[in-house]
């Protein structure tokens, strides 16, 4: 069964908010997928339209480019793009990237890649080379595909965009942002574009720019050091906007490019007011990762959340949960890890946290908790808990007069369809 976003009941439902009572919703989630064992992860299909109706208004007209590494179930993207404002593919790796180009006409790769086999691939496949473009930022990078599809074996030219550094070189502050492309001034990505367009067997398309330190960082009061990192955003935004708006015009100067690819769920509307800019990336606003609580000018409803079973007691006071070290990527630390969310009140045993295969939990709740219990998480960020699972369960948790929540056929994760790509 195909998840239908467009369906009444849902956008029905997506209207009423059931998120906003949290006790109500998450045992409503808890309900609908008690017959399923648990590591369960549960999708409200309210909540994720809701945040897709969200960003299309963020974006200001502008299509959104569904960041895959955020989803990772191919049923949810294909709901989602099926949504008026959402329109291409932004691709973690090339081997995805042709898994997904079977049946999406538009697929970029957010990062360059060194995968020959997949590039060997790429140049023999007519449909895949219109459908796929690489990222670069290096000549080397050509040099790779060259070397893995030779000019004159390939089917069709090799699809690229250039990848501009976004991040903030701050006079007195250094680097702010994260370590990405080496093309920082336009006329770097000026130069790099004649390159390509003088090298055989490519076809110049596009130029991205992911400024992380706009988009994935928050900045609300309760975020660390937030008042700063808003003045930082204001300035780095404004330096970027009018570095993105030179490079752009540079490039096109000598090649017609397609789109022009900017942001992340964190900046959608301050990307998407720069001329320059054709198209918006997001992903993770689709889940609602506990990321996106700390941020002021928008929110998102927590979308996605995870079940765990109670399996003992150690004493009165604690329960122990099987499984549950589902830490998020990125610099270690308290932020990283998952946050139980129901039952109200619990929290990690300081000196274990959340653990591979056990997670005690501890607090006036854990006291009621017995074995068979379930206990519900948040991630950190988004995609990633799919990792661990063979597949998600869409719920209807439906509106507060509603017959309940009803979950809906499960869809299978990238995991579940036997594929992992990093």
């Amino acid at each position: 069964m195909l998840l239908d976003l467009s369906a009444p009941e849902i956008i029905a439902a997506s209207r009423a908010e059931p998120w906003r009572d949290a006790e109500r919703y998450w045992g409503a989630l808890d309900r609908a997928t008690r017959d399923r064992p648990a590591p369960v992860v549960a999708l409200s299909v309210d909540a994720l339209r809701r945040n897709a109706d969200d960003l299309v208004r963020r974006a200001g007209g502008l299509p959104i480019r569904v960041a895959s590494k955020s989803v990772r179930v191919r049923g949810v993207l294909d709901a989602v793009l099926a949504l008026p404002g959402f329109r291409g593919v932004l691709a973690y790796t090339l081997a995805e990237a042709l898994w997904i180009a079977e049946t999406v006409e538009d697929v970029v790769v957010g990062y360059p890649t060194a995968d020959r086999a997949a590039l060997a691939r790429l140049g023999g496949d007519p449909q895949a080379a219109a459908r796929v473009t690489l990222m670069i930022d290096d000549a080397e990078q050509l040099d790779l595909v060259d070397a893995a599809a030779a000019p004159s074996t390939r089917s069709a030219p090799i699809r690229v965009c250039l990848d501009l550094d976004a991040s903030w070189r701050s006079p007195g502050l250094g680097h702010i942002g994260v370590r990405r492309s080496p093309l920082h001034a336009p006329g770097e990505l000026r130069a790099l574009a004649e390159t390509v367009q003088a090298r055989p067997g490519f076809a110049l398309v596009g130029i991205m720019a992911y400024e992380a330190q706009i988009a994935g960082v928050a900045d609300a009061a309760g975020a660390v050091n937030g008042r700063l990192m808003r003045a930082v955003q204001r300035r780095s935004g404004a330096e970027l906007a009018e570095r993105r708006r030179a490079a752009v015009a540079a490039v096109r100067e000598i090649a017609a490019l397609e789109f022009v690819n900017g942001g992340g769920t964190g900046s959608v509307e301050r990307t998407a007011a720069e001329p320059a800019v054709t198209e918006v990336a997001a992903g993770s606003g689709l889940y609602g990762p506990l990321l996106f609580d700390r941020y002021r000018n928008f929110d998102v409803a927590p979308a996605l959340g995870f079940a765990l079973d109670v399996v003992r007691r150690p004493d009165a006071e604690r329960a122990t949960l099987l499984g549950g070290g589902w830490i998020a990527s990125g610099p270690p630390g308290a932020d990283r890890a998952p946050r139980p969310v129901r039952p109200a009140g619990l929290a990690f045993e300081p000196r274990e946290g959340a653990g591979e295969v056990q997670t005690p939990v501890r607090g006036t709740a854990a006291a009621e908790l017995r074995p068979g219990d379930r206990v519900w998480f948040r991630h950190a960020k988004a995609g990633e808990p799919l990792e661990h699972v063979g597949e998600i369960v869409p719920v209807l948790v439906g509106a507060p007069e509603g017959d309940g929540p009803v979950a809906l056929d499960p869809l299978p994760s990238y995991r579940g369809e036997g594929r992992c790509f990093l």
